[in-house]
């Protein structure tokens, strides 16, 4: 399997019109009940504009708006780290692409121990790059399909993913016995709900819904063995 190293490239990644201000990014992560501190709102900003810059070459994210990245990526991200179970969670970010909802989760909770998995190459480089920037600890970059991992990353607390898409494979890869993982967390549309809680492996709580979105829910499953 393989890592990424810790430097990689000196991509410029300065962008003009990635600048939110301080006020802006706390009134919106307000809105979703979350407050940061100006070194950690710092680090959101920083990590637009690295985010922004490498999107000119490589297709991070189809948002392209600052505004929107922060509410869509960043704010739902954090959002998520209310329903983390224990303090130094252990967490799997599943087909993580640009980073989230780990990199934000790890942004507001420096304490959890996280796991970036993703498959693609160009992307794990990226997660590289801003865990470098940013100078984050205790996180990984896994460059592998995560149905191939388990001892590696044992035991997690939370195994998550907001675009996965493949739900019941992921379902029975969190619950295999070499990953054994007791919850399990989604971003997920109205559409995928009835498909995700068939799923008898695991017990559902109710969805919570995502403020500020249109129809877009937080999943929680927790193993019913």
């Amino acid at each position: 399997m393989n890592r990424i190293p810790r430097t990689i490239t000196n991509m410029q990644t300065k962008s003009p019109s990635a600048n939110l201000s301080e006020s802006t990014i706390q009134r919106a992560l307000g809105e979703f009940g979350l407050v940061v501190s100006s070194e950690q709102v710092l680090k959101i900003q920083q990590y637009i504009r690295i985010l922004l810059a490498w999107n000119e070459k490589v297709n991070v994210t189809a948002i392209q708006d600052p505004l929107e990245i922060l509410n869509r990526h960043f704010c739902e991200s954090m959002f998520g780290s209310k329903y983390l179970p224990v303090e130094n969670c252990r967490l799997a970010d599943v087909g993580s692409g640009g980073g989230f909802p780990g990199l934000p989760i790890k942004i507001l909770r420096p304490d959890v121990h996280l796991f970036l998995i993703e498959s693609n190459f160009k992307k794990a480089t990226f997660l590289a790059e801003v865990m470098r920037e940013l100078e984050i600890e205790n996180a990984r970059v896994l460059v592998s399909r995560y149905e191939e991992l388990g001892e590696e990353i044992a035991p997690l607390d939370v195994a998550c993913s907001r675009a996965l898409g493949e739900f019941q494979k992921f379902l029975e890869w969190a619950d295999s016995p070499a990953v054994a993982c007791p919850q399990v967390m989604f971003w997920v549309g109205a559409r995928d709900l009835d498909e995700i809680r068939a799923n008898k492996l695991w017990k559902w709580d109710e969805p919570v819904p995502v403020p500020n979105s249109l129809r877009r829910y937080l999943l929680i499953g927790r193993r019913a063995k």
